[in-house]
Order: C-alpha cells, then sequence, then structure tokens
C-alpha cells in the first residue's frame, strides 16, 4: 500500500462511514415491506436484484462524487468509474440480497477502498442490526447498539474444534463441493447462508473459518480488509491472493489456515 498522510486517511474514514450512512438509509427503507420486487439477473439461475440495491449504489455514488472525486469506483450494479487517484471504491449496496428479500438480517452493505495491492481499508455494515465492522489504516472495531470493541480472531485451535461458515451448499460447482464437504467432515460446525456477516463474525472472533466459491471482486473486498484487520488471514483455495474473488478460504489464524488449505486446494481448478 502506498503511503497516506494522516489527513488522507481520515477522509477515506470519513467517507466510507458516509457511504455507509447513504446506504442504510436506502436499504432499510424498502427491507421487509410487503411491495417489494426482486428482478432477476440471469436466466440459467436465480440472481435477485432490487430497487434497494441500486438505490443504495447510487447513493453511495452520489457521496463518493462530492467528497472524493478522484477516486475510480468499482461497484456492483453500476459497474466501473473511472478515476486519477490510483484508488478504488469498491462497492456492493447488498451483499446477500437473497437474503434481504428474504428478511433475514445476514446481508450487509460492503465498502472498501484498494490500491494495485489490494485493499487496505473496509468496513462491513449491517444496517437492520445497526453494526459496523471496521478494518485497515489502523484500525480493527465493531460498533453497535451494545458499544464498541476492538475486532480479533480467534487464537488456534485443531479442525476437529472449528467452527465454519458458509453459503454453501447453494453455491460452488460439483467439484467445489466435494472439496467443502470433505473440510466439513473435520470440523465440528458448519453454518450456512450467511453471507457477508460470516466474516464479520470471524473477524470478531466468533468462528475460525469461512469457506466460498462463485464470489465476485465486491464480494469479497471489503471482508478481506476487515479479517485481515482483526489477524485473520484471507486467500484462495491455493493460498494465493483471493482480491478478485472466485473461491475464497478466510481463517482465524494462520494454523488453521493451513489445516483447511490442505484439503481445499485439492480441488482441481478447471
Amino acid at each position: 500500500m502506498a503511503e497516506l498522510s494522516i489527513n488522507e486517511q481520515n477522509s477515506l474514514k470519513q467517507t466510507a462511514q458516509a457511504l455507509a450512512d447513504v446506504a442504510q438509509v436506502e436499504t432499510l427503507r424498502h427491507f421487509r415491506t410487503s411491495g417489494l420486487v426482486a428482478d432477476n439477473k440471469k436466466q440459467d439461475a436465480f440472481d435477485p436484484v432490487t430497487v434497494a440495491d441500486r438505490a443504495a449504489e447510487i447513493a453511495m455514488r452520489d457521496v463518493l462524487a462530492e467528497m472524493r472525486p478522484q477516486d475510480a469506483i468499482l461497484g456492483e450494479e453500476f459497474g466501473y468509474s473511472e478515476g486519477s487517484s490510483g484508488l478504488t471504491w469498491v462497492l456492493d449496496p447488498i451483499d446477500g440480497t437473497r437474503g434481504y428479500i428474504s428478511g433475514t438480517p445476514t446481508w450487509g452493505v460492503l465498502i472498501s477502498v484498494r490500491d494495485e495491492t489490494g485493499p487496505f481499508f473496509g468496513l462491513i455494515a449491517q444496517p437492520y442490526i445497526g453494526e459496523r465492522f471496521i478494518g485497515g489504516l489502523g484500525e480493527a472495531r465493531m460498533t453497535g447498539p451494545h458499544g464498541e470493541v476492538v475486532l480479533k480472531t480467534r487464537a488456534a485451535r485443531v479442525l476437529s474444534q472449528s467452527i465454519m461458515l458458509s453459503t454453501f451448499p447453494a453455491i460452488g460447482t460439483p467439484i467445489e463441493k466435494a472439496a467443502f464437504g470433505a473440510l466439513k467432515s473435520k470440523l465440528q460446525l458448519t453454518r450456512y447462508g450467511m453471507d457477508c456477516y460470516g466474516y464479520a463474525l470471524l473477524a470478531a472472533g466468533h468462528v475460525d473459518l469461512v469457506v466460498e466459491a462463485g464470489l465476485q471482486a465486491y464480494d469479497v473486498q471489503a471482508p478481506i480488509a476487515v479479517v485481515q484487520a482483526a489477524g485473520g488471514v484471507v486467500t484462495d483455495w491455493q493460498g494465493r491472493p483471493a482480491h478478485e474473488g472466485g473461491r475464497v478460504l478466510a481463517a482465524a489464524n494462520a494454523q488453521v489456515h493451513a489445516a483447511a488449505l490442505e484439503i481445499l486446494r485439492e480441488a482441481p481448478e478447471n
């Protein structure tokens, strides 16, 4: 990461909070309302998008146009916009739209900043619960209705005592599901359907692993920054950077990461 002045760091942090503020308004405006309609982005699968997804991203882009017009933007709904600063805001206005339209509170707003080396600051916000998980630029903390806590991942433990969260089995190829199942068989507990909130719980020290596949850059860059700031490790299933998505292995520490990676890396890439 390039060296940033204190003023620049504070600008990025303040902007991220402002983005979360406007996304909160737009997402809660439609959450658990009877008139909410989901359009399908794909013909061969269900990939929903709602008016809330689009409105939240538009609102965040408007904030960036005012506060950080020099930065590039990559958003799930409206794609890439050029910038001149070398920094890019990566936005997912609702990560977990399936959960959002189902009324569950595990969806979130993902906001991150990256340079040419990858994401270095991220925020995972859950507007309905009122929690924000912040990581990078010297911070690793969660704020919410019950106060503020420091984010710190779990200490090392063997796989047989570990807990994993995932969006599986709904996502993944047969090969990926087989590798996931091989890892699952070694663990104490696996829970499903957590979307981005799983990474927040990993950063907060409640679970040991999050394993996913089929992700996009906007799905994972904020979680990477938050988990790493809390002491965790995030790579793909071969131990390489996972900034662009795909198969993702997030672990509480290097030891549990190595143990899980030994199993997952057996999955052929093609």
